[in-house]
Order: C-alpha cells, then sequence, then structure tokens
C-alpha cells in the first residue's frame, strides 16, 4: 500500500473533480493484438481492450486536471486492472479525497463495473527517491526477437534488458488518452504544449519489454508510478528497466519489471513497478 501524503509548499489547492469520458482503444493496429476484436473475442473478451496505460491516463485525469504540471514533476499515482475497457463505451472517474493531495479512484464503465482501482497524489519530499543511470547496454534494434517464455525471460532477468533510446515527438504513439482533446488539459494536448501525457509516460514501460521479446496477446494489470521531470516535446528518452520477478498464477504467466526513464542523457523523469500476463492461459 503506498502513502498517501502531502507535498510541500508551494503548491496550488485545487479541488479534485469527477470526470467522464468516452473510452478510446487507439492501439487497434498495434504488435499486441489482445487489442485487436478477432484476438480478444477467441480468449473471451467482448471486443479489443483498451490499453491498461490508457485506462490508467484515465484515472490519473482529474490529479492532472487539478495538479497540472506540479503532478507531471513530482506526482505519484498506482493502478489495478480489474475488468476490460472497451472502445467507444462511456467510462466515469469517481473520485474520493485522502487529504489536500491524494484521492483514491475507480473507472467505472457505462454499467458500473470496476474496471480499474487507483490512488493518485502529490508524495512527500521523503517518499521521492530518483532513480539513477546505470548504464545499460543499448537494447538492440532487431527485426527478429526471441519469443516470450519462461526461459528467455529468466536468462534476461540475469542479463537485463538494456537501455532503450525512444523519442516524445511528432511521430510518437500514445499521443492522447481520449480521441477528443479538447477534453484533456491543455498542456498534454498533442497540438498545445505537447508535455507526455500519463498513456505515454508509463506505455514506455511496455515498449522496453517488446523491444527484448516477441510477445503474443498480452495484458497490463498494475502499475505503481512516481514523477520527476515532466518531458516536453521533442525529447530524447533512455529507459532502463530489469525483471523483478516471474510467476505464474492461474495459468497465467506474469512478469514484473522495475522501469526508469531519463530524459537524455541522465536526468531522471519517471520511475515505474509495471506489471503484465506475458503469456494468457489457452482459451
Amino acid at each position: 500500500m503506498v502513502s498517501l501524503g502531502g507535498p510541500g509548499g508551494g503548491v496550488k489547492r485545487t479541488r479534485v473533480h469527477d470526470w467522464e469520458g468516452t473510452a478510446f482503444n487507439q492501439a487497434t493496429e498495434s504488435e499486441n493484438r489482445i487489442h485487436a476484436d478477432e484476438v480478444a473475442q477467441r480468449y473471451g473478451f467482448r471486443g479489443g481492450l483498451v490499453p491498461g496505460v490508457t485506462v490508467y491516463a484515465c484515472l490519473a485525469h482529474p490529479g492532472l486536471a487539478a495538479w497540472g504540471r506540479r503532478w507531471l514533476e513530482e506526482g505519484a499515482a498506482s493502478v489495478l486492472l480489474r475488468k476490460p475497457l472497451y472502445d467507444e463505451d462511456r467510462f466515469r472517474v469517481t473520485t474520493k479525497a485522502e487529504g489536500e493531495f491524494a484521492y483514491t479512484a475507480d473507472v467505472l464503465d457505462s454499467k458500473g463495473v470496476a474496471c480499474a482501482s487507483g490512488q493518485v497524489w502529490l508524495p512527500t519530499t521523503e517518499e521521492r527517491e530518483a532513480p539513477i543511470r546505470r548504464g545499460d547496454p543499448r537494447t538492440p534494434r532487431r527485426s527478429e526477437r526471441p519469443p516470450a517464455t519462461r526461459e528467455v525471460l529468466e536468462r534476461l532477468r540475469e542479463t537485463g534488458l538494456g537501455a532503450l533510446e525512444i523519442s516524445w515527438d511528432e511521430q510518437a504513439g500514445l499521443d492522447r488518452y481520449v480521441r477528443d482533446l479538447r477534453a484533456v488539459p491543455a498542456l498534454v494536448r498533442p497540438d498545445r504544449m505537447a508535455l507526455a501525457n500519463p498513456a505515454f509516460t508509463l506505455g514506455v514501460a511496455n515498449f522496453v519489454l517488446a523491444a527484448n521479446v516477441c510477445l503474443g496477446p498480452w495484458i497490463h494489470v498494475e502499475s505503481e508510478v512516481h514523477h520527476f521531470a515532466a518531458i516536453p516535446r521533442p525529447s530524447a528518452l533512455i529507459v532502463e528497466a530489469r525483471i523483478v520477478d516471474l510467476f505464474e498464477k492461474r495459468g497465467h504467466e506474469f512478469v514484473d519489471l522495475d522501469v526508469a526513464v531519463f530524459l537524455a542523457p541522465d536526468r531522471p523523469a519517471l520511475r515505474a513497478r509495471h506489471k503484465a500476463i506475458y503469456r494468457l492461459r489457452e482459451p
């Protein structure tokens, strides 16, 4: 359980509000085919799943709207993905204040089912521990990657995932978390100031895993995130990650990652623990 502390002085006290929107599956053409209708339906889902990082960004939206750039520079959040959210479904983010600078929240679909739950807050100085660059070797760019098996991931657990170099620019994916940009704060609108939004900042955890192995359909299930700097456009980023744990539960194979993101060459921007099912139980 995270600590729902408050920040130091100088933060504007702005009330956090509930928020409604329309779900956006922005990954229908991605390599992860769980976001495509035909594959998701084979695993028993109604259709392609809205990406977990997109659902996370919706849960974080009330904090981003209330605390603005300060949250992108210092904020923190945790999310547990419970049920699928589907494209074009109406959703509501319900919030409960936990002090002046923290809230708990649920993302509810149109039927009132909790698709995600979590906490969003501005930490105290004592809670913040910035990552430090390890100097991992560069993640190789390759068209052919080994399959995401337990054996391969155990080996990567020993050798590391390398340092992935990516960019936040006009060509970057995950540049929004809803289709209608009028619904999101101006500071993360790609047609305005274009600071990286929460879907992208956490999405890099997916990028670094997918750069190392060839994944089948896979599902993001849980994350805890700490920000240390906002990411302006354009920015060159370096992502260092390691596998913390691998385990099986109810026929699903899970991977638990520790991910650090830096504004090149070594300025800390974000740290996350990121858990996913990398191999689903066969339907």
